[in-house]
């Protein structure tokens, strides 16, 4: 017990730290990929998790839940058919209820649809006709049900935080920390899923103080690591919760509950419980957008599907890490292969395009490519084969002029590029021209003694480049 209140001291002051340091933006690291991925395999773990109480067989639970599954199925034989019996039709009311309270209200000549809040009710409704099932025919003994829970709040304690227990706070402080994080991703993807439902967001700092103090309330009151639970936010979202408020609400009957109406759960059969949070769980799966992504992205169908597959047999934990290397390594490999294409006058405006895609103009002694990404270390070399080789296979070329329209940022490692691509050129005969240079990458250049070393020039614009090259034409 001292140390479950260690580590959750320690776990909601690290989050708190992270606000601190503004590191919420962590979870920008989480792409839509990523947490519908771990959505479905949450989904789909936690209906795993429901079925020995859904079918009743004793014994399936195992300590992983593909185990679980797999002590299931082979003790389908051992199948409870009162317990199997009473969720089944718990799921089939909580699947009907919408419609079927519509229909009841338009029979008693009241106006419903299937978003008004009456329908909503479904899992209020299961919860107590199975408890009056229980009592009517005293199936107490025959199906599982919650049974005696213990009345009355917590008792408030106290970490330990005498100089005796330093070495075990220290110990403990890793994996509190480990904790912390994974606690946060998990709530925040889970908030997330919930919000795109509603076309709204989720605050990641505003999250890192939530999860951060439920922590440190967590330690004060007997309580283990607390995070967002999927399970639970299900259930709230699918009985018709919209805002936070829902929260204060669901505490409040929480804390009367334990005071004074514990008994009411007495002969509530799990079986209900599994309908209820399986009927919830699967509403927030989204199984129908990895085939559409294959056709518009594959990296982002492979991340998804990789993400549900690791957090299925690895957990929460190595799931979510892998997935997000997976992001991060398709999008270097994206970005470390950069679209360089050449570009000419469109007509007699002052619009360079693709001469792929576009009927343009371009010069004969100048070669204008565009860079349609950022310059830094993992695609500089490639950026700089591409500029020399192109340079020096036109052989009419004379100016290599470089559009920088779409470069929002280059590194040491890009500028050290420039300044050897302007060298190797040089020497070729060939001058070596910039245009289009953001404003937040000219001081960088500047400072580097590249714009004063060119071969070329720099442009304001590929159109004062191109009227300046062309007037050099005319005039040869």
């Amino acid at each position: 017990a001292a140390i479950t209140t260690i580590v959750c001291l320690q776990a909601g002051l690290t989050l708190w730290v992270l606000w601190l340091s503004r590191m919420g933006g962590l979870v920008n690291l989480l792409s839509h990929p990523v947490i519908t991925g771990f959505v479905n395999a949450a989904a789909i773990l936690i209906i795993i998790s429901q079925l020995p109480a859904f079918t009743g067989i004793a014994g399936a639970t195992g300590t992983e839940p593909l185990a679980t599954l797999a002590n299931l199925v082979a003790a389908l034989g051992a199948l409870h058919w009162p317990t199997f019996a009473m969720a089944a039709a718990s799921l089939v009311l909580l699947l009907a209820f919408p419609r079927l309270s519509v229909w009841l209200a338009r029979r008693l000549g009241l106006s419903l649809d299937t978003n008004h809040a009456m329908t909503r009710l479904g899992p209020m409704t299961v919860a107590l006709l199975a408890v009056a099932l229980v009592l009517i025919f005293d199936l107490g003994d025959t199906v599982a049900t919650v049974g005696v829970v213990p009345s009355g709040l917590p008792a408030l304690t106290i970490p330990p935080l005498t100089p005796d227990n330093l070495a075990l706070w220290l110990d403990l402080l890793p994996a509190s920390a480990i904790i912390a994080v994974v606690s946060y991703v998990e709530s925040y993807s889970i908030g997330t899923t919930l919000a795109v439902r509603k076309q709204t967001r989720v605050n990641a700092h505003q999250e890192l103080i939530a999860v951060g103090a439920a922590n440190i309330g967590a330690a004060f009151s007997g309580a283990y690591p607390v995070a967002g639970s999927f399970s639970r936010s299900s259930v709230n979202f699918y009985a018709g919760a919209r805002t936070p408020v829902s929260n204060l609400f669901c505490a409040a009957v929480v804390v009367t509950v334990l005071l004074f109406f514990t008994g009411l759960f007495t002969h509530l059969p799990k079986a209900a419980l599994a309908a209820i949070v399986m009927v919830s769980v699967i509403g927030l799966m989204d199984l129908k957008n990895g085939p559409q992504h294959w056709r518009l992205h594959r990296d982002d169908t492979i991340t998804e599907y990789a993400t549900m597959v690791l957090v299925l047999f690895l957990g929460v934990e190595v799931g979510l890490l892998a997935g997000v290397a997976l992001s991060i390594a398709f999008f270097i490999r994206a970005s470390s292969r950069p679209n360089i294409t050449q570009v000419g006058r469109l007509g007699d405006t002052q619009i360079f395009r693709s001469i792929k895609r576009y009927d343009v103009g371009t010069l004969p002694h100048v070669l204008a490519l565009r860079v349609d990404e950022s310059i830094y270390f993992a695609n500089a070399t490639q950026i700089e084969d591409k500029f020399v080789k192109r340079a020096q296979r036109r052989k009419a070329t004379k100016h290599l002029l470089i559009v920088c329209s779409s470069v929002n940022r280059i590194d040491a490692t890009g500028i050290q590029m420039l300044h050897r691509v302007n060298a190797n050129l040089e020497r070729a005969g060939i001058s070596f021209n910039l245009c289009d240079v953001k404003g937040t990458i000219l001081p960088q250049l500047q400072r580097s003694g590249l714009i004063d070393v060119l071969s070329g020039r720099n442009f304001p614009t590929a159109d004062r480049a191109m009227r300046h090259f062309a007037q050099d034409l005319e005039a040869a």
